[in-house]
């Protein structure tokens, strides 16, 4: 097959799947580990344009590379785009985790145009602040017990593994993807405990620092909604969930779901009146 080379910008989004707005959160992206859906996140990134885009934490897995390295070539088109993106003129915000910690002895710095930050407030559209936070400083493991979020982490990786392997058998039965870690997750009850813990910590924390919400990562767990009058919302991750918080031009917030087939969801919006299109999940959303 001959390929047009004036066709081959790397940058070229799908039509269909076109998102303008006006901030875009991710966090999560775990780059330098097998478990990173990299080409997800890169189609991603090409089809959504943005005014401002905050990567909140674990977006390069120190932890891992330390163990062994792992960079193809995927990861690295990640952070090109990611580079690509601030030379375009889009306010990039990096606030590191504790998965790239290492990031915190540059913090007030700027590197390729993007900002690192220890923190950050964010003013929506329709005028509420949102407190950006990676979310590690209210996991009680990775203050107090450094050495079991480490084996944690392992186990963590052992499981994505045999999820890999798992799902590739489901794929050759033609069967959909299913995570095992998220059902592990949200099955023992003391993970539940703990995912509930963290959500609530960090609420009343944005409360005392007089924040309308807070925007957090590092459970892996996409969710939005209101605890104790905060609005909580974090933006998943790119490992399992595929997910990434939005603010629409009106300061409308949205968790956007790639786990999902975009291109049904788009046909779906697109099917003209009285024909049936197949269902999709309805995204979340929290109006003002």
């Amino acid at each position: 097959m001959q390929i047009d080379p004036d066709r081959t910008d790397p940058d070229t989004p799908d039509p269909a799947l076109r998102l303008r707005v006006r901030t875009v959160f991710i966090s999560d992206l775990h780059l330098g580990t097998p478990g990173c859906r990299a080409e997800a996140l890169l189609q991603f990134l090409r089809d959504t344009e943005c005014e401002t885009l905050y990567l909140v934490g674990d977006i390069i897995d120190g932890w891992q590379l330390r163990r062994s390295w792992y960079w193809p070539q995927s990861h690295n088109d990640v952070v090109q785009k990611l580079l690509r993106k601030a030379r375009k003129g889009t306010k990039v915000v990096f606030v590191p985790g504790n998965h790239d910690e290492f990031a915190r002895k540059y913090v007030a710095h700027n590197f390729g145009g993007v900002d690192v930050v220890d923190e950050a407030m964010h003013l929506t559209a329709d005028g509420r602040l949102l407190w950006v936070t990676h979310g590690d400083h209210f996991d009680g493991v990775i203050q107090c017990a450094r050495w079991l979020a480490h084996l944690g982490d392992l186990a963590y990786e052992f499981v994505l593994k045999v999820n890999h392997w798992f799902n590739s058998a489901r794929a050759r039965l033609g069967l959909p993807y299913w995570s095992l870690s998220r059902y592990l997750k949200f099955k023992v009850k003391r993970a539940v405990s703990y995912v509930s813990d963290f959500e609530t910590a960090v609420a009343r924390e944005a409360k005392k620092r007089g924040a309308a919400g807070v925007v957090c990562g590092h459970i892996h767990h996409a969710e939005m909604r209101s605890i104790d009058g905060v609005l909580y919302c974090n933006d998943g991750d790119w490992v399992e969930s595929l997910t990434a918080l939005v603010e629409h031009h009106d300061g409308r917030l949205e968790i956007i779901d790639r786990s999902v087939d975009p291109r049904r969801v788009a046909a779906a919006a697109r099917a003209p009146a009285g024909v049936p299109a197949r269902p999709v999940p309805a995204p979340l959303e929290v109006d003002a």
